[in-house]
């Protein structure tokens, strides 16, 4: 094992995204060498995210939000809907990556249309100033 190959391994090892003990506190700049982790966490979003996103017109989103879940869900954009708050949880790829980042740049392919979840990380969040941070390898 290369010693890149094994700093890699030992950095993905001591990083447990659900362990919060092990994120980093946020500081400017950190996210351009982050392998953009905060990007595999579940995204909850509200009808207003999904029209900044284009995912959902304005006229549509003033109709059954039930509606607009179910044909989310069959487009595979969303992954699930709670009718009690109104809130969808966008779908992620396979290896839990956001539908949104490129997995080349790993960065956010519609950063400006962005929902608010990610506009306000790391300020909130589950350890609000502190990021999922793994460096990119």
């Amino acid at each position: 094992m290369s010693k890149r190959s094994k700093n890699a391994a030992n950095s993905v090892a001591i990083f447990n995204i659900d362990d919060l003990a092990t994120w980093q506190k946020y500081r400017k700049g950190l996210c351009d060498t982050c392998h953009a982790t905060c990007c595999t966490l579940p995204v909850e979003v509200t009808v207003s995210d999904l029209v900044r996103m284009a995912l959902v017109d304005e006229f549509e989103a003033e109709g059954d939000l039930k509606a607009i879940a179910k044909r989310l869900q069959k487009a595979r954009l969303i992954d699930n809907f709670n009718h009690k708050t109104s809130i969808f949880t966008l779908a992620r790829m396979a290896n839990d990556d956001c539908l949104y980042l490129d997995s080349k740049t790993r960065r956010c392919t519609i950063y400006h249309q962005r929902p608010e979840t990610c506009r306000n990380h790391p300020q909130i969040g589950p350890k609000p100033n502190y990021c999922p941070y793994r460096q990119r390898g």
